[in-house]
């Protein structure tokens, strides 16, 4: 029934195998086929090991062949980077020297328009002084009438509402070199006006000598 208990079954002990009656065991030869057997599984070990070893190697040599590739990639990138950089600069260069040249034609246009125009405006106000003459019958001008038709003559409106900072700092320089070359003029007119007080001066006083003889 089910409520009873079957007793434990005893587990066979393995049995030596029964060596035939009248045949003489080799033992030597047993224990030399164990270690052939061994001989061969330690061979196969070694193989193993030689062969996962071969594979690391490779592996590493093709790792070291990406790393000296992606490094002289990165070198001739650097070195395409640098011949850009410096085209780009010597580009520069000419752009700048060729700048400063067409600068320097510029103001050397603009300072002989310049001269032209006082040579101009000088003969221009010497003809309207001697129309001016005749029309008053040769009287002539005070200095104070001179002098501000001169400056009302060379005065010249800015009109700077429209320029930009760049053109400002043009227009800075323009004058700058206007106002230059008027003081340069100026210190011409009062040489030459010195030149002249010294010159009447030295004929009156030749006259005086003259009209005592």
């Amino acid at each position: 029934c089910a409520g009873t208990l079957k007793p434990p079954t005893l587990s066979r002990r393995p049995t030596a195998p029964k060596i035939p009656e009248g045949e003489k065991v080799d033992f030597d030869d047993i224990q030399k086929k164990r270690q052939n057997k061994d001989l061969m599984e330690l061979q196969a070990l070694i193989d193993a090991h030689f062969e996962h070893r071969k594979k690391e190697e490779e592996e590493l040599i093709a790792l070291k062949e990406r790393i000296e590739k992606r490094r002289a990639e990165r070198a001739e990138q650097q070195r395409v980077r640098a011949e850009k950089e410096k085209e780009r600069q010597a580009r520069r260069e000419e752009e700048r020297r060729i700048r400063e040249e067409a600068d320097a034609k510029k103001k050397a246009d603009e300072d002989a328009k310049k001269k032209s125009a006082l040579s101009s405006m000088g003969s221009q106000y010497s003809s309207h002084l001697q129309r001016a003459d005749q029309k008053r019958g040769g009287k002539k001008e005070t200095e104070r009438e001179k002098k501000k038709k001169i400056l009302a003559a060379r005065r010249k409106p800015l009109n700077i509402d429209h320029l930009n900072e760049e053109k400002l700092k043009e227009k800075i320089k323009e004058l700058h070199d206007w106002m230059a070359q008027l003081e340069s003029e100026k210190f011409d007119h009062t040489e030459r006006l010195k030149r002249q007080k010294y010159e009447v001066t030295t004929l009156r006083k030749r006259i005086e000598e003259l009209s005592k003889l």
